[in-house]
């Protein structure tokens, strides 16, 4: 069973390392859009402290959005994801399989990149630190709350407007609490508190996640 889980995850990352385009696309448009507030805004120090966990954290749950619209569509159009479905392996394994490839090129490099952003915006490394952290915990669960929104709209018409639609107010707590981590942080107050709430939130994603979205495979492709 774990032999399928680590081939199915090294199958997912091999096909990325084919087409880096994608697992770059997100990271240069989470770049890009953090780079436009200095532009936008002013070179005031103050001002862009103030606003780095809120445009950090936003500019990488849209780059998580744009990410997510291929999770299962291009298994779908290869007849891959009939095989997942048929294999005697529990499908809720082989989609965390899918899941952990995709943070892996889509959220892991948000986490890695997010230091030099906050560098740019001013951010002390004490607050770097906290904006780190709150990242490694948040977007995996973007992913994995994405997954779903992926599961539901596959092979829908518009279905990444759809998917978009569906993700946003389901992302909104994620942002909450991991621009209010930095948000703490960068005021000197703890920011135990809203990693703590992160952390239940991948807990909680990663125990009902997988299961959900294989139920929602098995009615798109029913």
């Amino acid at each position: 069973m774990f032999q399928a889980f680590i081939a199915l995850l090294h199958r997912d990352l091999t096909l990325v390392m084919r087409r880096r385009q994608d697992a770059l696309y997100g990271m240069a448009f989470f770049v890009i859009v953090v780079s436009l507030f200095p532009l936008g805004m002013g070179p005031e120090p103050a001002l862009l402290q103030r606003i780095a966990p809120g445009a950090i954290w936003a500019a990488a749950l849209l780059a998580s959005l744009l990410t997510l619209e291929r999770l299962f569509a291009d298994d779908c159009g290869e007849h891959t994801l009939e095989s997942l479905l048929l294999a005697p392996q529990p499908l809720s394994l082989l989609v965390l399989a899918k899941l952990v490839a995709h943070w892996l090129y889509a959220g892991l490099p948000l986490v890695v990149i997010a230091p030099l952003l906050g560098l740019q915006l001013g951010l002390a490394p004490a607050v770097q630190l906290t904006l780190v952290v709150s990242l490694l915990l948040g977007t995996p669960v973007l992913t994995l709350l994405g997954g779903i929104a992926a599961a539901l709209t596959l092979g829908a018409r518009a279905g990444n407007g759809l998917m978009a639609l569906v993700l946003l107010p389901l992302f909104v707590p994620v942002l909450i609490l991991g621009s209010g981590a930095v948000e703490q942080s960068l005021h000197g107050a703890s920011p135990q508190g809203h990693l703590l709430l992160l952390a239940a939130l991948l807990v909680l994603a990663l125990s009902l996640a997988p299961a959900a979205i294989a139920a929602a495979l098995r009615i798109a492709l029913d």
